[in-house]
């Protein structure tokens, strides 16, 4: 599994249904957030904003930090999903993608353990989290 820059070649079964992490890889680029959609699903309300990117700077690395502990495939599957879905929400287009490639990750098999796809994962999630969590940290304190 490549944990370099996400690549959308091809759709997951997952995204042929759900609501799409990324449509191209236009939302891949740039800023780590997609202010544009952030303000579509704040209803531009720059209060709510600011709240749910506070909400998500705080929580996010706890899901991160299940992640890292993930024993059991169950455990790790939540924790992914969850940084996913989280990640979806405020825009965090490359983080929800290498949330979603971590979900495909079965932690409890030999090739994960052998091949180092746990930690890859856990590397470019925890990068990806530090660049968003970054990013909002300043535009929490310039509003």
């Amino acid at each position: 599994m490549d944990w370099g820059e996400p690549r959308l070649t091809r759709k997951s079964a997952l995204m042929s249904t759900a609501h799409p992490v990324a449509d191209s890889g236009d939302k891949l680029a740039g800023d780590p957030i997609d202010r544009t959609y952030l303000a579509r699903f704040t209803m531009g309300n720059s209060a709510v904003e600011h709240e749910v990117l506070h909400l998500f700077a705080d929580q996010v690395p706890r899901y991160l930090e299940q992640l890292r502990d993930a024993s059991v495939d169950k455990a790790w599957q939540q924790a992914a999903h969850t940084i996913k879905g989280s990640a979806s929400a405020i825009g965090a287009w490359r983080l929800a993608r290498f949330a979603e490639m971590a979900e495909q990750v079965d932690i409890e098999s030999d090739a994960a353990l052998s091949e180092g796809h746990r930690d890859d994962a856990v590397a470019a999630l925890a990068t990806a989290t530090d660049e968003v969590c970054r990013f909002i940290a300043r535009l929490l304190a310039n509003p």
